[in-house]
């Protein structure tokens, strides 16, 4: 890559929810405790709420509290529990710099090393429901975010007959780690403890998931930016087989993973930065560091965001690498992108027109790509979406075609009371629309219209209906056909959701082409 393309990259280590919508503020329909609504598992019975139609669960913990000895550790079965535990309440975010997520994706709310929690909607606490189950996976560059924010509330999709699950997962130096104490402490042991945590996440789905009226046999993961990456990244995983069927990708980036060692080199310079001997640290001293210092660290070369480390057990080798060679999951997928991804970028400062000067002599062989750009800021949003967004997602799609169905989209629809003031659909834009939620959540940017809330329905049934039988349908919407090899088609969420045959076609497979020249084959 360019240094250009790189500096664009690096945009992302925090942004990921954009002046499209505010996620400020823990999802929102609260509800009341309620005594019919239990139940049980496997480490005891639970009580949940009752909030506009459903039962809620917030706050179950799905494994023991990564603390003290478990601060980097795979995770650990939680303690079981006697009597009925309340289950009324979100558990609180997983630690993270608390400052930068209330800026660009709102307030996390209280943030705690015990924070490995999960929460579910569902329609029926039933076990014989056997409803398909949805399970999210936030986003935030694996430093930010939390399960529990409003603009993740599961109401709108459970409506449609299925279980909703969000969650926590360890973000940060917490999350991601290597240091050389902990090599000599284990061996080739776990770097990526938050992907460790996600796989957790959907044993204890497999485990647990029936008693509150979902089919663990109809599992459907999702997750936009870091949360696609990882929907990705666990198609690869071996430790994740068996544990889902499905997945949906939404803006996944095609950014370089790190190896163990740079991960080793960040942890030497994060333990140095925290005032202890760098490579010298005794592993006792990390783990006495309090959580929040290590949000604290700002120093150049302390962050693995917005990446995942290769070459443990969760990860033995690069999603793209695993891809190209058949070896990621056979499963059903869908794959996307939006209109302003660019928006990461400008939301810390990047001026997209000022990449495309640092593009030089390579600018000149760009522009035919793009006729109908005329400026300089838009191409340079332009190139900046598609290198790290769009291509990817037709890399991705097209060679997992050969391996199971697989479809894309492309979201360009900016809500109505929004399109004076939004270029396009930003990072993070379409996650709203996909969750339908409405204007009582007080995580919009402005007021919805009759449309907008018409036009979310849409989107929701098709990622409902996927999730039910494995093809995204809906009455209400064109018949939407697989992407491959022999023919790129996508899906345009645009004022009209129609399908385009060769959509970028030449542009996206001139850049593939080009990341593969340069060496894109093995380093992402």
């Amino acid at each position: 890559m360019t240094t250009a393309k790189v500096s664009a990259c690096s945009a992302i280590a925090f942004a990921w929810c954009t002046a499209t919508f505010s996620c400020a503020g823990a999802a929102h329909a609260q509800g009341t405790a309620d005594p019919t609504a239990r139940a049980t598992t496997a480490a005891g019975e639970v009580e949940g709420v009752a909030a506009n139609g459903m039962t809620i669960f917030r706050g179950l913990p799905y494994v023991a509290a990564p603390v003290g000895a478990l601060r980097w550790h795979a995770p650990e079965p939680g303690a079981a529990w006697t009597g009925v535990r309340r289950a009324t309440e979100f558990g609180r975010a997983c630690p993270q710099d608390r400052s930068a997520s209330i800026d660009q994706a709102g307030d996390p709310g209280p943030t705690s090393e015990d924070c490995l929690t999960l929460n579910v909607w569902t329609p029926r606490a039933d076990a014989s429901a056997k409803l398909p189950v949805m399970v999210w996976i936030h986003g935030g560059a694996f430093v930010i975010g939390a399960g529990s924010q409003g603009i993740f509330d599961g109401t709108a999709l459970a409506r449609r007959g299925v279980v909703v699950v969000t969650f926590n997962y360890r973000l940060g130096a917490l999350g991601f780690f290597s240091h050389p104490a902990l090599d000599a402490a284990a061996p080739g042991g776990p770097v990526n403890f938050g992907l460790l945590d996600q796989i957790a996440a959907l044993k204890w789905v497999r485990d647990n998931i029936g008693s509150f009226g979902g089919d663990a046999r109809n599992v459907t993961i999702f997750g936009e930016s870091a949360g696609a990456e990882s929907v990705l990244a666990l198609y690869t995983s071996p430790l994740a087989r068996g544990l889902f069927q499905r997945g949906i990708a939404q803006s996944a980036y095609g950014i370089p993973s790190h190896t163990r060692e740079k991960a080793r080199t960040v942890g030497v310079a994060v333990a140095s930065a925290l005032g202890l001997k760098g490579a010298n640290a005794s592993l006792a001293e990390l783990r006495a560091v309090p959580a929040d210092r290590f949000f604290a660290v700002k120093d150049k070369g302390t962050s693995l965001a917005p990446s995942l480390v290769v070459g443990d057990a969760a990860l033995p080798a690069t999603i793209l690498s695993t891809f190209q060679r058949g070896g990621e999951a056979a499963l059903p997928l869908i794959i996307g992108n939006n209109s302003d991804e660019a928006s990461v970028a400008v939301a810390f400062g990047i001026e997209p027109a000022a990449l495309v000067t640092k593009l030089g002599a390579a600018r000149i062989a760009i522009k035919p790509l793009y006729p109908d750009v005329k400026d300089d800021a838009q191409l340079g949003r332009e190139v900046v979406r598609d290198v790290l967004f769009s291509a990817f997602a037709r890399r991705i799609a097209y060679l997992h075609s050969t391996r199971a169905p697989t479809w894309r989209y492309y979201f360009s629809r900016v809500p109505t009371n929004q399109r004076a003031t939004m270029p396009g659909v930003s990072h993070g834009g379409e996650i709203a629309t996909v969750f339908d939620i409405d204007d009582a959540c007080g995580c919009l940017g402005a007021p919805l219209s009759a449309d907008d809330r018409a036009y979310a329905k849409r989107v929701g049934d098709l990622w409902v209906a996927f999730t039910r039988g494995a093809i995204p349908e809906s009455p209400d919407v064109p018949a939407w056909p697989r992407d491959g090899r022999a023919a790129a088609r996508t899906m345009e969420f645009g004022d009209e959701i129609v399908v385009r045959e060769d959509f970028m076609k030449w542009r996206l497979d001139t850049f593939i082409g080009t990341l593969n020249l340069i060496g894109g084959r093995a380093d992402r």
